[in-house]
């Protein structure tokens, strides 16, 4: 993405590049080489069909729902059927592929996928028994959790942060700054990821303002009691995250505003010590997701700060849209600058 930037962008001069689905690409690419040793060729079926499944999926979510309308055998209905037929068939075959390599006596790959499997199969050779471990089932559902938490969470949060650095350049020029003075002009490591104190604190007041999930749902195992209501187990509770990131009565009038400071001294204080700051719906399945998300988007705006300057151009139109997360509905039409 860099270098296709850097042969676009001439010296002395700004270009007009939309980021959006260059970042979006960016992202399919790190999850699929991370999570699954894979180019992201091997991969882009998948991206795609979770990109139109969830188009699907807001859509149902807009409509006035009738109860048993999911089961009827409209278009949209059939069309998500063969979408979760397709995304099951293509990393069942990813999977298989790679449970035979191993079984074959091949050394597992030090991705997200061979760590899973490997510890899958040692949990089931400990006990004896396929009853231990995880289905061929879950396997899937837990790739396709990386894949989508990997990919969308990523390229949501870089896009809307080089937004944000447009609209508050003073921000833009500190994080460079930083970077810089951390790296130099030589390639970002994991090490020095650590010590960006300022574009981590750009980034969490980035998933504050435009959480990759608006909202998520929840199920509670047994009954509760939440506020004034007693709550039966298994009643879906939808968190509204968007709300709790803009509450004043937690973050202070200055809620709507984008003030990276707020996170100086770390979540924790900005926050109270509330659960009032959840961007990716950090369950411990996701955690792998979680730390690639952190330290992928650390790399990659840090890459850009190095080489590029930025400033909305005048074609862009804010238009924030969830499509399950929250992307510019319009692009991200930017004027660029080598340095």
């Amino acid at each position: 993405m860099i270098s296709k930037w850097e042969e676009i962008v001439p010296k002395g001069s700004s270009t007009e590049i939309d980021v959006w689905p260059d970042l979006q690409m960016m992202a399919s690419e790190v999850i699929s080489r991370t999570a699954f040793g894979s180019s992201y060729e091997e991969g882009r079926i998948v991206f795609e069909l979770q990109k139109e499944q969830a188009e699907h999926v807001m859509e149902v979510a807009r409509s006035i729902y009738i109860p048993g309308s999911r089961f009827l055998p409209t278009k949209r209905n059939k069309r998500m059927l063969e979408i979760e037929k397709e995304i099951q068939t293509t990393i069942r075959r990813i999977i298989d592929k790679r449970l035979r390599a191993m079984e074959g006596g091949e050394t597992s790959k030090d991705d997200l996928l061979g760590i899973l499997l490997e510890s899958n199969m040692r949990e089931i050779e400990q006990h004896g028994s396929k009853d231990f471990g995880m289905t061929t089932i879950e396997v899937v559902e837990e790739c396709k959790l990386f894949y989508f938490a990997g990919q969308e969470t990523t390229s949501v949060l870089l896009v809307w942060t080089m937004i944000l650095l447009c609209l508050h350049p003073e921000w833009q020029v500190h994080a460079r700054e930083e970077v810089l003075q951390v790296f130099g002009n030589d390639k970002p490591d994991l090490e020095g990821l650590g010590r960006l104190k300022i574009v981590t604190m750009i980034l969490y007041e980035t998933l504050r303002l435009f959480p990759p999930l608006p909202t998520f749902g929840r199920t509670n195992k047994q009954e509760v009691k939440l506020g004034g209501l007693n709550l039966p187990a298994g009643v879906i509770l939808i968190v509204p995250t968007i709300l709790v990131h803009y509450d004043k009565e937690i973050w202070g009038e200055d809620a709507k505003e984008f003030k990276p400071e707020r996170f100086s001294e770390g979540v924790s204080k900005a926050t109270k010590g509330q659960f009032s700051f959840n961007p990716i719906w950090r369950g411990a399945s996701n955690l792998h997701c979680t730390k690639l998300c952190d330290d992928g988007s650390k790399m990659a705006i840090a890459m850009i700060l190095q080489r590029f300057s930025f400033e909305l151009s005048p074609s862009y139109t804010h238009a924030p849209f969830a499509v399950v997360t929250i992307h510019p509905q319009y692009g991200a039409p930017l004027l660029m600058r080598k340095l």
